[in-house]
């Protein structure tokens, strides 16, 4: 009964932010600084789905090419060096509070010829059994709040080095299941979105005769209409649209060993929250410092370069880190590592992440380990991993068991 209250709490925070649009700043302080963290609609848009980026800090943008690629930068695709593939990933949520929240995601992709690659995923993020009750506690009834994302990308190369990719996005949120918050109908809230990004990957010789390469990406996720769960459509929120960009360097330190060390800047598209005065003209709440968030897609993004109501500094600590570092042994075996810097006055989220791989004949397998830093995480103390399934190896693994034909 304990799990399924704090369970049902979780959940009411969670409407209780849809049923007030846009959340406003609060004169909070951190160490001397305001706290003025940026939130969004659909914020599981932004968890690290596979268990490879999630051993590596949450660092994905530009690292060698796989098959969960489509969350981070679906550019890297046309590098690929097979010809279809598929993963499967789970990682449980507040695991330490309940046993039934989770992300599921399920991603492919199909080479179409040299040049280009199609891909397409599902993210499912399911919030459990909630029971919901009336003011007075009476059953209204057992639901099972959800939210999907479901993708398709095409990527194809714009020269050797260079490629860009292109991927449609429909997002599906169901936290409420129809009912009333505030004393206001709800809805699910739904949205189309599209990620443009691109990849650039050269290899080459040092001069110790050491075969090297260096990558970069930059991806731009999430960019589509906000998001309303009210039936009069008169509160919309933002989605998290993203810009994240990095570069990795990788470095062959003989026919076996090769090491990688990759990094991601992420930066919220959206606009910041303002500091509200306590001052209301017209029954309209005044501005003290920051510009007006309700705005349209296209302005927030751009606005969000230069609206922070403490400036260029504020702008700065918008900025989140993400280092991670990758050994691979013969290509079959993998150790990785990570940390994620977000400043203490936009989240505090900050945390070092451990990993390992394995390659088997046609299949793969990643787990990653959480270790929070400064405060909680929904995933600290919590294995999560990711199954790959390559069917060029399976092909040829049949090709090779088949008799030799004689005359």
């Amino acid at each position: 009964m304990r799990i399924m209250r704090m369970k049902a709490a979780w959940i009411g925070l969670m409407a209780g932010l849809i049923a007030m649009g846009t959340v406003q700043a609060q004169d909070n302080n951190y160490l001397g600084q305001e706290l003025n963290t940026i939130t969004t609609a659909v914020p599981f848009l932004m968890i690290s789905p596979d268990a490879r980026a999630g051993s590596m800090g949450d660092a994905g943008v530009a690292t060698s090419p796989d098959a969960a690629s489509m969350h981070w930068n679906a550019a890297k695709y046309a590098f690929i060096d097979k010809d279809m593939g598929f993963a499967m990933s789970y990682s449980p949520w507040l695991r330490q509070l309940v046993n039934d929240i989770n992300l599921a995601y399920l991603t492919g992709y199909k080479r179409i010829d040299k040049q280009s690659v199609f891909a397409a995923s599902l993210l499912y993020f399911s919030l459990g059994d909630i029971t919901f009750t009336d003011i007075i506690g009476n059953t209204i009834g057992n639901y099972r709040p959800n939210e999907f994302a479901v993708d398709a990308a095409y990527s194809r190369k714009l020269s050797k080095n260079l490629s860009g990719a292109v991927s449609l996005r429909y997002i599906y949120s169901n936290l409420t299941q129809g009912q009333f918050v505030g004393g206001a109908a709800t809805k699910p809230g739904t949205s189309v979105a599209t990620d443009v990004s691109v990849y650039h990957e050269k290899t080459f010789r040092m001069k110790n005769r050491q075969d090297a390469t260096l990558a970069w990406g930059v991806s731009i996720t999430n960019i589509g209409a906000r998001i309303s769960y009210s039936d009069d459509n008169t509160a919309r929120d933002f989605i998290p649209t993203n810009l994240r960009l990095g570069p990795r360097f990788t470095l062959d330190l003989d026919e076996y060993n090769s090491l990688s060390f990759t990094v991601d800047l992420n930066k919220l598209l959206v606009p910041t929250p303002p500091i509200y005065d306590t001052v209301y003209i017209n029954g309209e709440q005044q501005i003290r410092s920051g510009m007006d968030p309700d705005v349209a897609v296209v302005t927030g993004m751009m606005q969000s370069f230069y609206d922070a109501p403490g400036g260029f500094s504020e702008e700065m600590r918008e900025i989140n880190l993400a280092v991670g570092a990758e050994y691979w042994y013969d290509k079959q075996f993998a150790v990785r590592a990570g940390y994620f810097h977000e400043h203490q006055t936009k989240g505090n989220r900050k945390f070092f992440t451990l990993g390992a791989g394995l390659k088997y004949n046609v299949f793969g397998i990643d787990f990653s380990y959480l270790v929070a830093v400064d405060q909680r995480n929904p995933l600290e103390n919590t294995l999560r991993f990711s199954l790959q399934f390559d069917f060029d190896a399976f092909v040829q693994q049949n090709q090779e068991a088949l008799p030799t034909e004689t005359n």
